[in-house]
C-alpha cells in the first residue's frame, strides 16, 4: 500500500514562494511517475507538474511554467515542489499523486494520493 504525506503550504503574499514536499512509503516498480495536482474550490483538479521515475525527466503544465520545479530525492522517496512568483491563482489544496498505468498527465489514471496541503496566495 502506497502512502503519501504532503507538507510545507501555507499563507503567501502574490510574488512570494512556498516549497511542498511529498514523502512517499510503499512505492513499487510498476510506478511510473509522481506529480502534483492541485484543486481550488469549485473547480476539477488540475495538473501541475510531473516526475517520471523510468528517467527522471519532468513535465509541466502550463499555468506553472517557468515559476515552478519540481525534483526528487530518491534514496528519501520524496518529492518537492518549488513554487516561486506565486499568484492568487495558484491558490488551492495541492496533491501529491502516484501512477503506474496510463498517461501521468490525467489524474484519473492515479492510483494514490495524499491528503493534501493548502496553499493560499494572498493579493
Amino acid at each position: 500500500q502506497v502512502q503519501l504525506v504532503e507538507s510545507g503550504g501555507g499563507s503567501v503574499q502574490a510574488g512570494g514562494s512556498l516549497r511542498l514536499s511529498c514523502a512517499a512509503s510503499g512505492l513499487t516498480s510498476s510506478t511510473r511517475c509522481m506529480a502534483w495536482f492541485r484543486q481550488a474550490p469549485g473547480k476539477g483538479r488540475e495538473g501541475v507538474a510531473i516526475s517520471y521515475n523510468r528517467d527522471s525527466s519532468t513535465y509541466y503544465f502550463d499555468p506553472v511554467k517557468g515559476r515552478f520545479n519540481i525534483s526528487r530525492d530518491t534514496a528519501k522517496n520524496t518529492i518537492y515542489l518549488q513554487m516561486d512568483s506565486l499568484k492568487f491563482e495558484d491558490t488551492a489544496l495541492y496533491y501529491c499523486g502516484t501512477a503506474s498505468r496510463g498517461s501521468c498527465r490525467f489524474a484519473d489514471n492515479y492510483d494514490y494520493w495524499g491528503q493534501g496541503t493548502q496553499v493560499t496566495v494572498s493579493l
